[in-house]
């Protein structure tokens, strides 16, 4: 499908179009601050994260490990493979009673040009009870495959949604 036919939105000042971010993606650091919540508690708070930007995806925010409490974190078995960033790991999130299994996911040995998510997590931020950008609710990019973070600062139209999967 053209992009003239997708209806591109045009950013005002202070956002940013999914359609001028680069493939292949690129990674930048991100000062925001990103809060996490699961099962009524903070499980990672941090102003230390990546965001991973390709076109037509908003983006996704890799924290830091150590931004995680202790213990919610919990590898499962499954892997898949992005051409660009390499073989991913899945984890499961857990607090008290409460799992969500493959809700988050991490490149442990990242391809070339993406070593700076090494130590990171991503999260599906529809999966969790909460996800927020500088206080800003993330709304969860539509679909199930891709982890995208959107914010009003973020404008599309999104790959992810049905019908989307050929951009």
């Amino acid at each position: 499908m053209v992009l003239s036919r997708l209806h591109r939105v045009m950013p005002a000042p202070g956002q940013e179009s999914v359609w001028d971010y680069p493939r292949p993606p690129r990674v930048e650091p991100s000062l925001e601050h990103v809060v996490l919540r699961f099962n009524g508690v903070v499980i990672a708070d941090t102003r230390d994260s990546v965001r991973v930007l390709e076109t037509s995806h908003p983006p996704t925010y890799y924290l830091p490990r150590a931004a995680f409490a202790a213990g919610v974190l919990a590898p499962v078995n499954g892997h898949s493979v992005c051409e660009y960033k390499g073989l991913a790991s899945y984890l499961s999130i857990v607090v008290g009673d409460r799992r969500a299994d493959a809700v988050a996911w991490c490149y442990p040995r990242p391809e070339d040009g993406f070593e700076s998510l090494a130590g990171r997590v991503a999260v599906y931020p529809g999966r969790l009870d909460q996800c927020t950008v500088d206080g800003e609710l993330v709304r969860a990019q539509p679909g199930d495959f891709y982890g995208g973070w959107i914010t009003d600062r973020i404008v599309g139209p999104f790959k992810g949604a049905a019908g989307t999967l050929g951009w």
